[in-house]
């Protein structure tokens, strides 16, 4: 037996739907879940591996300032995939939010964000690009009120802050994990005294 949905409720419909759904699993209890679905979205983390640097944005999240305090984020380029495919996305959220134009991603993997309340599935890219590819200053969707400040970084750093565990979003922290270990060659290397 396989478990199997009995019904859904739905409680709100608006960016995101929330829904109540009562499920019965393999055992023949039922069970009742809370989803929250908006659809599928992409990350990308965008390196100059001449530079030796990385782009990533800063902007408000309230979630994070409800819960904590904290009033802006540090992360990856990322948005929900409206767009037919996750690369379309990808650029299209590299030009809004960093004013980037992107040629070749490199797919890391897609994965489910929140599985235990989430239906979002994201998609994570790594792409190099050049200088001459910040075609405009970015800052995201003036209609959206994203206020996005998009930060530069060096390697070693985004490296320093990833081993202190100060990266607090999880899609930058994955996407940070594996540029040094597919592109090793981009980071310094660790002195004596860090080891």
């Amino acid at each position: 037996m396989k478990s199997e949905i009995i019904s859904i409720e739905t409680k709100y419909k608006g960016w995101a739907r929330f829904s109540v759904v009562s499920v019965c699993l393999p055992n023949g209890q039922l069970v009742q879940r809370e989803i929250e679905d908006h659809g599928a979205a992409v990350a990308v983390l965008a390196f100059d591996p001449e530079r030796k640097t990385a782009i990533l944005v800063q902007q408000f999240r309230a979630p994070p300032f409800f819960s904590s305090g904290q009033e802006h984020t540090l992360e990856a380029i990322a948005g929900i995939q409206e767009d037919a495919d996750s690369i379309t996305t990808a650029r299209r959220e590299a030009l809004e939010e960093a004013g980037l134009h992107l040629h070749s991603l490199e797919c890391v993997a897609t994965v489910w964000t929140m599985p235990g309340i989430s239906t979002e599935r994201m998609t994570l890219y790594l792409a190099a690009y050049r200088r001459t590819d910040r075609i405009t200053e970015g800052g995201g969707v003036a209609t959206e009120h994203e206020n996005i400040t998009v930060v530069e970084i060096e390697l070693g750093k985004l490296a320093e802050l990833m081993d202190a565990g100060e990266l607090a979003d999880m899609k930058t922290l994955v996407l940070a994990q594996a540029l040094k270990m597919r592109h090793p060659e981009l980071f310094p290397p660790k002195s004596d005294k860090d080891m």
